[in-house]
């Protein structure tokens, strides 16, 4: 596994992988621009979608031997760990400034 490629977040979610060979982490794969038919090939096995040329980044849900695979190809530039973003509800605090 090529961990310079790896954020550091999906480096760290790495060690809490039960089965590497279940697809349990969301991640963006950007790649370069120009994609042969042998990379998109990869990625489609891999269960990305919409594996267009001139594309550079991807998601799907991955395996860690699926992360470990990709991370060691020439035209994966780096993968980072995908997270549900959540809404902050919170009020702001608008009482009378005073002196």
């Amino acid at each position: 596994m090529n961990f310079q490629k790896l954020d550091a977040a999906l480096a760290t979610a790495l060690n809490d992988v039960q089965n590497p060979e279940e697809p349990s982490l969301d991640v963006f794969i950007h790649t370069e621009p120009i994609l042969d038919s042998a990379a998109t090939a990869v990625l489609e096995n891999l269960g990305v979608s919409d594996v267009t040329s001139g594309k550079d980044i991807f998601t799907a849900a991955l395996s860690l031997n699926a992360i470990s695979h990709l991370s060691e190809e020439p035209w994966v530039k780096y993968l980072k760990r995908s997270q549900q973003l959540r809404l902050v509800n919170r009020r702001i605090n608008t009482g009378k400034l005073g002196v």
